[in-house]
Formats: C-alpha cells, sequence, structure tokens
C-alpha cells in the first residue's frame, strides 16, 4: 500500500512539475528561477519528453511489476509532449517568404557574433546579401563595426557605425549597429543606462523623421543575473510602449517569458510586435547553434512598435559554422502609415 501511495504521489508531483514547464505563464513563474530556462528550450524539452515515452513503454511492456507505474508517467510525458508541440506549432516552424521589397522599407539584420567571430567579410556579405539597412550586433566591437562599414562602402551601401561598451575588457560588453546612410544621421542616445550588465544601443535620429533603432542585448538568466535579466525585459518592454521604434538582438528571452509584460494579445513585449510570431518563424531556436534549429530557443528577435508592419522574416541556418553561437535573423518592415 505505501509503494502505491508513495508512486502516485511521484507520478503526481513529475506531471505538476511538467504543467509549470508545459505553460508557466498560468502560474506566473514563466521568469522563475529554472523554469525561465526550460521553458527557452520548449522543442529540446519535447524531444527529450518523447524519448522518455518510449523507454518508458518500453519497460512497461518488459516489466510486470513495473507495468502500472511506468505506463503512468509515459502518459504524462506524452501528454507534455504534445502540448509542447501545439505550442509550438501555432508560433511556426518557419515560413522563410519575403514580399517584394517597397520604398520605405527597412530590412533588419541581427546578429549576437560571440566577440567579433564571424569576421567582417562574412558579415558584410550577409548584409549585402540581404539589402539590409539596418544591422545589429550584440557582442562586437567598435573595430569591426568599422570595418563592416568599409566594405559595404566599397559595394556602394555607405553606412553609419555606433557603438556603446561598457568596458574594453570583454567584446561582450560592446553592441554595434550599423545603419543605412540613405535612412539619415542618427545619434546613440547616452542619457541614460540601457540594459544592466550588456549594452543596449539606442539610435534616434537627427532629424526626427525616422524610427528609433534599438541594437538590444540583453543579459542571460545565469545565476547571479536573474534580477538583471528581469529589470532588462522590463526595460525592453518600457521601450516597446514609444512609438515609431524598431528593436533587434538577443533578448535572452523567449515569448513565453513577457506573459506579465505584453499590453494585450496583439502584442509580444509592451505593445511591439514580434516579426517572428506574425510570420510563423517563432518556434525556430537561434541558439544555440550547436542544435537543430527546431530544438533550439528562440532567444534572437526583430519587434517594432505599431508603425511598423512585418512583411517578411527568417532565421538563417546557413552560417551555423561561422563562429557564433547564435544564428542570424532577417527581417523586412513596412510603414503602416
Amino acid at each position: 500500500m505505501f509503494q502505491r501511495i508513495l508512486a502516485a504521489t511521484f507520478i503526481v508531483a513529475i506531471a505538476a512539475a511538467l504543467i509549470v514547464a508545459a505553460w508557466p505563464q498560468l502560474f506566473s513563474l514563466e521568469q522563475a528561477v529554472g523554469v525561465a530556462q526550460v521553458v527557452s528550450l520548449r522543442g529540446l524539452a519535447a524531444a527529450v519528453a518523447f524519448v522518455a515515452v518510449l523507454g518508458l513503454t518500453l519497460i512497461s511492456l518488459l516489466s510486470v511489476r513495473m507495468h502500472r507505474f511506468t505506463a503512468s508517467l509515459a502518459i504524462v510525458a506524452l501528454a507534455f509532449s504534445a502540448l509542447s508541440l501545439v505550442v509550438l506549432a501555432t508560433r511556426g516552424f518557419g515560413n522563410p517568404g519575403f514580399e517584394t521589397k517597397a520604398e520605405g522599407d527597412v530590412t533588419v539584420l541581427s546578429w549576437n557574433t560571440l566577440g567579433d567571430a564571424p569576421g567582417a567579410s562574412t558579415i558584410a556579405e550577409l548584409a549585402l546579401l540581404n539589402d539590409a539597412d539596418v544591422v545589429t550586433l550584440p557582442e562586437t566591437t567598435r573595430e569591426l563595426g568599422f570595418e563592416i562599414a568599409q566594405l559595404m562602402g566599397d559595394a556602394d551601401r555607405p553606412m553609419w557605425v555606433h557603438t556603446l561598451a561598457y568596458d574594453e575588457v570583454s567584446k561582450s560588453r560592446s553592441t554595434t549597429i550599423l545603419i543605412s546612410a540613405a535612412l539619415g544621421e542618427y545619434d546613440v542616445d547616452l542619457s541614460t543606462r540601457t540594459t544592466s550588465t550588456l549594452p543596449s544601443l539606442v539610435a534616434v535620429p537627427q532629424d526626427g523623421e525616422g524610427p528609433t533603432f534599438i541594437a538590444v542585448h540583453a543579459v542571460s538568466p545565469i545565476n547571479g543575473e536573474m534580477t538583471n535579466w528581469r529589470n532588462d525585459l522590463e526595460w525592453l518592454a518600457e521601450q516597446c510602449r514609444s512609438s515609431n521604434i524598431i528593436l533587434a538582438g538577443d533578448f535572452n528571452s523567449t515569448l513565453d517569458h513577457y506573459a506579465s509584460l505584453t499590453d494585450g494579445a496583439d502584442f509580444a513585449l509592451g505593445s511591439c510586435i514580434d516579426a517572428a510570431s506574425v510570420t510563423d518563424n517563432a518556434a525556430i531556436g537561434t541558439w544555440p547553434t550547436q542544435l537543430p534549429a527546431l530544438l533550439g530557443a528562440p532567444i534572437d528577435h526583430v519587434m517594432s512598435s505599431s508603425d511598423w508592419s512585418t512583411s517578411g522574416m527568417r532565421v538563417i541556418e546557413s552560417h551555423d559554422g561561422n563562429g557564433s553561437d547564435h544564428r542570424p535573423i532577417l527581417a523586412t518592415l513596412s510603414p503602416t502609415q
């Protein structure tokens, strides 16, 4: 009798834990330690759960004594895997289609370069190939930014370069943005600190006419940085309540983490729309490149205020071997007015 009670208690505990992992927003735990990390990797968690289903089913078939216990666990794991897949399917397993770029559209390329790892020529070539007007580069130094701009300028695509660095000790503490000269001149807003541990750069048009661009680098939710991570997300949500704004970069967070920070069902973060979400690409992982994209974490984003609509977005998987642990993302945004 005691063994049965213990087994039932264990099954209920596992089921409760998996419910939280599958939909932490229901319990306001999406930013809790442990849960935040697990929910980032929905695809991987679903795959692991399905492997567990196969193993538990095999044990159930081979062991009479363990049959009921392992069969119950298999059902719980299968339900978790199925629910996770449903959530991922609603967010989209990939739609790389782009509408023809029109006058006034802005194409944004973003890539966390892991400290300049891909090199200037690779980044410049990717930006030129995709007709990028704005390139946001977390973990990228000023020096590399100028090298990229030189290569793009040689290809008749002149770019302004701006960098914000919290120190010169680590390349991860630098964020660089390249903005097409055709969009006008921009200044970096240095009036306030942005994200807490790693810099997010705010570029404001000098004439006040164009969009404000924010090259994002929120800190990751690791031990010792959870409070800073939550503060970073709150800062980003506040920026997303401004008008005529485009954010792109490494948010170190997924759509799941924004439940308490969204201004409504139509928005991802604050009053910003997520380009991946509206183009059926939000289940495609951008980190780490060591995992297949469908198993990775979609933590890199392009977001915009309602002044812009997304006419195309994709996660670029062709550069997984170019040194960075992040995949580049590309989006084209069209003005709504």
